[in-house]
């Protein structure tokens, strides 16, 4: 397992001046979940994900 939750997916060609991933993210974040964005080359897609198990939750 890759140790992350994928919230939501956006394909990377949005239109211009627009951040849907990273607005889906910051909304995650003011609900308290730790939501970053990340980019799936294999797909063409910004993925939004919650990472769990790793070191980063280990720090308090």
């Amino acid at each position: 397992m890759n140790g992350r939750t994928v919230l939501e997916r956006f394909p990377a060609g949005g239109p211009r001046g627009s951040w849907p991933a990273e607005e889906f993210a910051q909304a995650r974040r003011l609900e308290g979940q730790p939501a970053e964005v990340v980019m799936d080359l294999a797909s063409d897609m910004f993925l939004v994900i919650v990472r769990s198990g790793g070191a980063a939750d280990a720090v308090a």
